[in-house]
């Protein structure tokens, strides 16, 4: 057998130096591909596709898709439409569907032509017009003496201001029943001294009463905007003024007055807007003989079963409010309010 002659020195050498350049060229090789496919955007495969490293780190990197802004919006504007705009629109169709028949504008024309909706209107907007006036002078007052007269107690009564803001209306007419009732303290501090059978005092149930509840409750409402305008006046003005010789009275009108107008007039109609709709104050009083535009709602509604006329008293209501809410709203910008 012939032998295999055994390699020379000059091959072997030459054989392992080969092997070498070829395991380094491999391991470059496998280093380079790790490096491009763990890059964004790499070329480990097209972006997107199910699997591609790159495409992954490419959408990680852009982030989470964004939700369109009027996405966020459905849910409450879906949460208004059923819990007010719906009902809101049953009472309009309601008006145009008369019960008894008829055209779409006879429940109009009837209500329009009765005596009881022309005097509960004239006696909606005369309190609330009678209210207004009288909140913002006796509001403007106040303010100025909580604001520019220092007593003890000046901030604690501004505080107050704002807590008075949250009392329901009822709670101030029950307050003035058990003072001005029929056996209220002020008639039976009369009878008691005096002998007689009932006091002096029934005006509550009367549409003075009601005016006079609707004053002291809703003055806060003008006050509290007429204190937030005194803050911010710059009392170096009124040291001029006083320094100059001028009366407290002419201070008043040249200094102060024109800086608080903003604040009436917004202060003025927002109590004009919820003295139109007052229903409790007048409930409570127990005026049997003031009707006003809501209680004639419920009137209509409750007492007589007529639910046509009483959607539209109540449509009426609805856009003598919102007409003078929409005035509120563009004095209140003037203003800052």
């Amino acid at each position: 057998m012939a032998e295999v002659p055994a390699p020379s020195a000059t091959t072997v050498p030459h054989q392992t130096a080969h092997q070498t350049q070829h395991r380094t060229r491999t391991r470059t090789r496998t280093r380079q591909q790790t490096v491009r496919s763990s890059a964004p955007g790499g070329p480990a495969g097209p972006a997107g596709a199910p699997g591609s490293t790159g495409g992954s780190a490419a959408h990680a990197a852009r982030g989470p898709r964004s939700v369109p802004g009027w996405l966020w919006s459905l849910p409450p504007v879906a949460a208004l439409a059923l819990v007010f705009l719906y009902p809101l629109a049953l009472v309009v169709q309601q008006s145009f569907s008369p019960e008894n028949g008829g055209g779409a504008f006879d429940a109009y024309a009837s209500v329009f032509r009765s005596h009881s909706f022309r005097e509960a209107l004239g006696t909606t907007v005369w309190l609330a017009a009678g209210a207004t006036v009288g909140c913002l002078v006796l509001g403007f007052v106040l303010a100025l003496i909580i604001a520019f007269v220092p007593f003890p107690g000046a901030k604690a009564v501004a505080k107050f201001i704002d807590v008075f803001l949250s009392f329901p209306s009822f709670l101030i007419t029950l307050a003035l029943l058990f003072i001005y009732g029929t056996v209220g303290m002020a008639n039976g501090l009369w009878t008691d001294v005096s002998g007689s059978a009932e006091g002096p005092f029934h005006f509550l149930t009367t549409p003075w009463g009601v005016l006079l509840a609707e004053i002291t409750y809703f003055t806060p409402f003008v006050m509290r905007p007429l204190l937030a305008a005194f803050s911010q006046l710059d009392t170096a003005q009124l040291e001029v003024a006083s320094s100059l010789g001028a009366k407290p009275a002419r201070i008043i009108r040249r200094v102060i007055l024109p800086e608080a107008l903003p604040a009436l007039a917004a202060g003025g109609s927002l109590v004009l807007v919820m003295c139109l709709n007052e229903f409790g104050i007048v409930l409570f009083t127990g005026a049997k003989d003031v009707t006003t535009l809501p209680m004639l709602v419920y009137g209509k509604a409750i007492l007589e079963s007529d639910y046509s006329a009483a959607c539209v008293v109540a449509v009426v209501n609805i856009a003598i409010s919102v007409g003078l809410f929409g005035l509120y709203r563009v004095v209140s910008k003037r203003a800052g309010a």
